[in-house]
């Protein structure tokens, strides 16, 4: 039987093709290659409000009886109590399911793991610069897919960098501390 994992993101269509390679690199890191992983399409939340409704996770947590680990993945967006909501929705999860939710918070947004993979950064982004903006997205991850000609795809990008990005997982892991090495050290 193979370990199953559903990633739970605030946005699977804007999300999925950084969250899948990346969270499958992470896996193989932590000793979990074979495992089986999905994103969850159905339901499809709106959002952060969705996301980080307790009730709305624990719904679909019992939606999917034959998966061993949930992954709520959510942007942080500059907000420092974000950690706490989460911690609270897993133990929701836990206390109201029985089944195991971990849920991150990707400071400040999860296009930020994919630059973090990327070696060819233009030389004037300083990495604590690229970490600490709260719209990563727009400031550099967008212009970042248009130098690689991919952001006119219908992800704007994302899956072409995320999977580049994830085979180099190593860097990710170094460079995102706070939040993917906290999550793998987790699984």
């Amino acid at each position: 039987m193979s370990y199953r994992v559903l990633i739970i993101p605030e946005d699977f269509v804007k999300d999925e093709g950084i969250l899948t390679p990346v969270i499958a690199a992470m896996l193989e890191a932590a000793g979990k290659p074979r495992a089986k992983i999905e994103v969850c399409h159905n339901p499809r939340l709106g959002g952060t409000g969705q996301a980080l409704n307790k009730h709305r996770i624990a719904e679909i947590v019992d939606m999917y009886p034959m998966v061993q680990l949930f992954l709520l993945c959510v942007d942080r967006d500059g907000l420092p109590g974000r950690r706490k909501r989460l911690d609270n929705i897993e133990r929701h999860v836990q206390e109201a399911c029985g089944k195991r939710l971990l849920a991150e918070n990707a400071w400040q947004e999860v296009e930020v793991w994919a630059l973090a993979g990327l070696t060819n950064l233009p030389t004037a982004w300083s990495w604590q610069d690229v970490r600490a903006e709260v719209s990563v997205k727009e400031t550099y991850f967008l212009p970042m897919a248009q130098q690689e000609g991919v952001d006119l795809e219908p992800d704007e990008g994302r899956g072409a960098l995320g999977k580049r990005a994830a085979a180099n997982y190593t860097r990710i892991h170094q460079l995102c501390p706070e939040d993917i090495q906290a999550l793998q050290a987790r699984i």
